[in-house]
């Protein structure tokens, strides 16, 4: 029943018209965000792989957030 849920959430999550959504949605939402809370550390070049895991973060967490609300959508 799991394998199920996921298979269906794979392909609405994967279908091509959300694909055209979501991640610009969360290139610009990633990007505010790391504009905003690591601004100082990228201006000052302090990369370390901490600050590389955040930023990443930044990004994976509104594709994640949009994703989600997607698929409560689809519930309804």
């Amino acid at each position: 029943m799991i394998w199920t849920t996921l298979t269906t959430w794979a392909h609405i999550v994967g279908a091509p018209v959300h694909l055209r959504r979501t991640p610009p949605i969360a290139f610009a939402v990633g990007t505010w965000l790391n504009l905003f809370n690591h601004g100082d550390a990228l201006l000052a070049g302090a990369w370390i792989l901490r600050l590389a895991a955040k930023l990443a973060l930044n990004y994976l967490t509104p594709f994640v957030v949009s994703n989600v609300g997607l698929l409560a959508r689809q519930r309804k």
